[in-house]
């Protein structure tokens, strides 16, 4: 009979516990919502002032202020007083890391975590069983929930380009066709690092619709073409590289070989695709991507690929696989045209 470790098993369950909850998630998601974190930058406040500058409801303010500080996000300095902590810093809207708009509450996405089992069991996504429609088709009929998902996208590319743009020799290009690139806030940072570089700023219309304050907030807007279209068709000519940031890992094989046999239409013979995303990888080590990975199957039905993967399409579509550069969170998967 085997003999069972007390102290592991409640260890176990405490773990496993803390892994499974959801409620951290969604009140660390609803007090980005109300931006409360703001009102503590200057220095702790009572509920009752937080309640009126955010217009929420007092007692239920201070439940959650309350369930966040014994996370470490707040602390209650007093009774009903609350302070930021070092943790709940990145959540206000003026830091330089800021996270604020990275977590929306956004109920469409909820609904189809709730069907996740559907896609275990279909590998369909289940967003588009819970809607009836596909992730990007509601996003283009639902603009206030397309500009809170453009809004996250800004923020966490904010973080990536500070492993980004070290690890790669950008300024080597003359012209950079960012393709499916969203409000523009990758092209705009290697634009504004590298000042002699041009770009070319693609996405679906509604999309590019957004980018133009990116564009003029970085001062390059003089350097950067905004065109509109499908990816999966066609893409703009003329680039040196094309960048394929965080969008080919959203499609089926179908839909990537299209996307890549676009760009080996419009790439010239020196040019370079750069497809930036995770590497599916064996082990247990931790890694974002594969966390991520999950959110793609559920939200989109697409999913990270192995480099023997990526090879295949490359393959397939008139590229080879000239290196893998690994960063924090992603990898940028260089191709040349064959």
């Amino acid at each position: 009979m085997a003999v069972v470790n007390a102290g592991s098993d409640v260890q176990s369950v405490v773990r496993l516990t803390e892994m499974a909850d959801y409620v951290v998630p969604f009140a660390l998601r609803a007090a980005c919502e109300i931006g409360v974190a703001d009102f503590l930058e200057e220095g702790p406040r009572s509920v009752a002032d937080l309640a009126e500058l955010t217009s929420t409801h007092p007692p239920s303010l201070l439940r959650l202020l309350r369930a966040l500080a014994c996370r470490g996000v707040f602390s209650e300095v007093e009774p009903e007083v609350f302070a930021l902590t070092s943790l709940g810093k990145p959540l206000c809207t003026g830091h330089p890391r800021s996270l604020r708009a990275a977590y929306p509450l956004l109920a469409a996405d909820i609904q189809a975590w709730a069907m996740f089992e559907h896609s275990l069991r279909t590998g369909e996504a289940a967003f588009d069983r819970a809607h009836g429609t596909d992730y990007w088709s509601h996003m283009a009929n639902n603009p206030a929930d397309s500009a809170r998902f453009d809004a996250s996208q800004k923020a966490v590319t904010g973080r990536e380009v500070k492993a980004l743009l070290p690890a790669y020799e950008w300024g080597g290009f003359a012209t950079i066709v960012d393709v499916g690139g969203g409000n523009g806030a990758f092209l705009s940072a290697v634009l504004t690092e590298f000042p002699s570089v041009r770009g070319v700023l693609f996405d679906q219309p509604h999309v590019i619709a957004a980018a133009g304050p990116v564009l003029a907030d970085r001062g390059i807007a003089d350097r950067c073409s905004v065109v509109g279209g499908d990816f999966t068709s066609t893409v703009p000519a003329g680039g040196d590289a094309y960048v394929v940031k965080r969008a080919l890992y959203d499609l089926d094989d179908e839909g990537a070989i299209a996307l890549l046999r676009a760009v080996r239409t419009a790439i010239g013979a020196q040019g370079r695709l750069l497809v930036i995303e995770p590497v599916a990888e064996p082990g247990d080590e931790f890694d974002w991507g594969k966390l991520y990975d999950l959110l793609l199957l559920t939200m989109r039905g697409g999913g990270s690929r192995s480099r023997v993967q990526h090879e295949k399409l490359f393959a397939e579509t008139g590229f080879e696989l000239v290196r893998i550069i690994p960063t924090r969170g992603l990898s940028i998967i260089e191709a040349r045209p064959v």
